[in-house]
């Protein structure tokens, strides 16, 4: 049975863990707001720059080579924006995923604790029932730690698939633009 004091632990751990996280996340936002900042401040300065030097332009020619040679940096800056908030993103979403498994892993514990303990304190005959009731949570145990793998399995895939976009993506420009 839970005494009082276990059931105030739990309470003041889970609410030092959603502090915990809050702060995680608005330094994981504010990460963000910084990159963000940045990419708009670069992106006018060379908005200026760029107007400026299709002000300049004198015929097709130099347009032509103009616009080339605007692509592949733009597309360069483009990807890099991406990576840098892919890994601001996978960082907060890191801790948060590992706050949570210790926290599952936590309450797992102390659900198998409390199964234990009723086990011990089921009257006689009541065995299979106890016997029931731990392969029960076993097998959620399992499916979950199934579920968990997978969803691995489909983050790392979809990263894969991701960086492989990019990269394609970076050839293609870089291919358009030697052919100007």
């Amino acid at each position: 049975m839970l005494t009082a004091e276990q059931i105030m632990a739990a309470n003041k751990a889970n609410v030092e863990t959603l502090f915990g996280l809050t702060t995680k996340a608005f330094a994981g936002v504010e990460k963000l707001v910084d990159l963000n900042i940045a990419a708009s401040k670069a992106v006018m300065a060379e908005a200026a720059g760029t107007t400026q030097a299709f002000m300049g332009v004198k015929d097709v020619q130099e347009l032509m080579a103009l616009q080339a040679s605007l692509l592949q940096p733009a597309a360069e800056k483009s990807a890099a924006y991406a990576m840098q908030a892919k890994e601001i993103l996978a960082k907060t979403g890191g801790e948060f995923s590992a706050s949570f498994e210790s926290k599952q892993t936590e309450a797992q514990k102390a659900f198998v604790g409390l199964v234990d303990s009723a086990a011990k304190n089921a009257p006689a005959g009541s065995e299979t029932a106890v016997a029931v009731m731990k392969s029960a949570v076993s097998a959620a145990n399992n499916a979950y730690e199934s579920v968990q793998k997978a969803v691995k399995q489909a983050t790392d895939m979809a990263e894969a698939n991701m960086a492989a976009v990019t990269n394609t993506a970076m050839t293609a420009t870089k291919t358009a633009t030697k052919k100007r």
